[in-house]
């Protein structure tokens, strides 16, 4: 949906039209958006923008609310099914809208299954959406969401069309395909967001500790992008992600996700996956607002995601 931007102090016609083609289409988005992100996208100046952004959360009412409203907006929220009910207990019903959930782990602890997973079950339903798969990894792989789809009984070619996919070559398109996303958020009922991986082409581009400043600035950048997406649209992020062994960690798992403080700080819920006996699966929440941590086993099946 495109709001008339003309109405917002200082946005004529011309810089409405800008900001329309550069993602800045509703007063949702404007009003999610930085000083900076709308002189850029726009060349206007920061004055204008801060007084467009103003205008924006004052025409949305974006202003205080008691807790019992926010108690009401969470009815809003929506829950997207894993494949296995044990998991989703863990995660209060699903995979959340409105939010950015990182699941990391080593290679082949199912990481991709449950992300290609979600873009099918998002589709299930009366009230089914569509996805966005940003894929930096070369992990989309349609047969296995037909397979995947076909035993949920649905169409598997409409379920393929419903999912938009774009392979990122390097960090810098990852970041412009997360700005592109916008716009089919904007022209489509997109309930998933997936980018897996989050942080390999950004380890590949940023080598070394000097660098390391600029890798996290532009990781943050990226994510809080997703989180307006999640906000602005009431779509569930998802974000998968590599691991590193700790050294220092004496006790436990040695295993933490890459990414540091930005990749946790920007997450509403971090989930670890680890492969178990055969071919169970164990989800480990280890961080969410409001959920307990807690552990649940599922399998990956020639179905999809299912209980273990």
């Amino acid at each position: 949906m495109t709001d008339d931007l003309t109405e917002l102090p200082g946005v004529g016609d011309k810089t409405a039209e800008k900001l329309e083609d550069a993602g800045y289409g509703s007063l949702e988005s404007i009003g999610a958006s930085s000083a900076a992100e709308l002189q850029e996208a726009a060349d206007i100046g920061e004055k204008t923008a801060q007084s467009a952004i103003s205008a924006a959360h004052e025409q949305l009412d974006h202003g205080y609310s008691t807790g019992k409203e926010k108690l009401e907006e969470r009815d809003a929220v929506n829950r997207i099914a894993t494949g296995s009910e044990e998991f989703d207990e863990l995660m209060g019903g699903g995979v959340e809208s409105h939010s950015i959930t990182e699941v990391y782990g080593e290679y082949g602890s199912g990481k991709t299954q449950v992300a290609l997973q979600l873009t099918v079950n998002v589709q299930k339903g009366e009230e089914g959406k569509k996805a966005v798969f940003i894929d930096t990894e070369d992990t989309f792989m349609p047969e296995r969401v037909k397979q995947m789809a076909e035993a949920e009984d649905m169409d598997a070619e409409e379920v393929l069309d419903n999912i938009f996919v774009a392979r990122a070559f390097n960090s810098d398109h990852q970041i412009l395909l997360g700005d592109k996303a916008q716009e089919i958020c904007e022209e489509n009922d997109i309930g998933l967001i997936v980018v897996d991986s989050l942080t390999g082409e950004f380890r590949s581009d940023y080598v070394g500790r000097g660098q390391l400043a600029e890798r996290q600035q532009k990781l943050n950048k990226h994510m809080k992008n997703l989180k307006k997406l999640a906000s602005t649209y009431n779509a569930a992020v998802m974000v998968t992600n590599q691991v590193m062994s700790n050294p220092d960690q004496m006790f436990g798992d040695p295993t933490k996700a890459i990414g540091g403080h930005i990749a946790g700080h920007n997450s509403t819920f971090r989930i670890y996956l680890r492969k178990s006996k055969k071919d169970k699966r164990v989800a480990r929440l280890v961080d969410s607002p409001y959920l307990p941590e807690g552990e649940a086993a599922f399998k990956i099946t020639e179905e999809g995601i299912r209980d273990a």
